[in-house]
């Protein structure tokens, strides 16, 4: 009754699994992350063109919905 050993490729899979992470967090420790204040103002930035963009599809969709209305009887 010998020891168990792992399939070769289940050994395979777990070496590729741990270089992936690996260079996971390798390449995480090159990002350059914001700082708060950064952070902070994107943020805000993002959040106006969203509010921007939506006060605009609003417009433009009940000029449609009303022009429909009245062109359809």
């Amino acid at each position: 009754m010998g020891t168990l050993k792992k399939p070769v490729e289940t050994q395979k899979q777990t070496e590729k699994a741990a270089e992936y992470f690996g260079g996971v967090l390798s390449e995480l420790k090159k990002v350059h992350w914001p700082s708060r204040k950064q952070l902070v103002t994107y943020t805000g930035v993002v959040f106006f063109a969203v509010t921007i963009v939506s006060i605009m599809m609003w417009i433009v969709d009940s000029g449609l919905s009303v022009a429909l209305t009245k062109l359809l009887p």
